[in-house]
C-alpha cells in the first residue's frame, strides 16, 4: 500500500465489503473499508458506510478520522452533536459511546489507536 494518499485516491479507491452493520435501527446500512497500515497498535485507512442509524462504541481503542464524502451526524451518549460533512475532523477517545446518523453514504480516512 502506498505511504501517501490524497483525498482523490482515497474517493475513487476499491473497499472491501464488510457488511451490514449490526444494531441498526433505521435502514440497512453497509460497512466497507480497506485497511492501509497496521502494526498492532495502529490502523489506518479508509471506511465507508451507507445510509442508516446505528450505534457506535470505542472499547479499548480511540479513534481520529477526516471525513471526505457524505452527510450525518454522530450524537454522543452525552447529547454531543458533530455533523458529518466533507473536511469534518473527528475525534472519539477510548470510552465513547453514541449514535451514527447517516444520510448519505460516508467515507472516512481514519487512525485508530490501540489503547489496551
Amino acid at each position: 500500500m502506498p505511504t501517501s494518499l490524497s483525498i482523490a485516491d482515497a474517493l475513487s479507491l476499491e473497499l472491501e465489503r464488510i457488511g451490514p452493520r449490526a444494531g441498526a435501527t433505521r435502514g440497512e446500512p453497509v460497512e466497507s473499508a480497506t485497511v492501509l497500515a497496521d502494526d498492532g497498535h495502529v490502523e489506518t485507512g479508509v471506511w465507508e458506510v451507507t445510509p442508516g442509524t446505528f450505534p457506535g462504541r470505542k472499547d479499548g481503542v480511540q479513534e481520529t478520522f477526516h471525513v471526505i464524502a457524505g452527510a450525518g451526524t454522530i450524537t454522543g451518549a452525552e447529547g454531543d452533536v458533530v455533523h458529518l460533512a466533507p473536511g469534518v475532523t473527528v475525534h472519539q477517545p477510548d470510552g465513547w459511546h453514541g449514535t451514527w446518523d447517516v444520510t448519505e453514504a460516508v467515507r472516512k480516512v481514519y487512525v485508530v489507536t490501540r489503547t489496551r
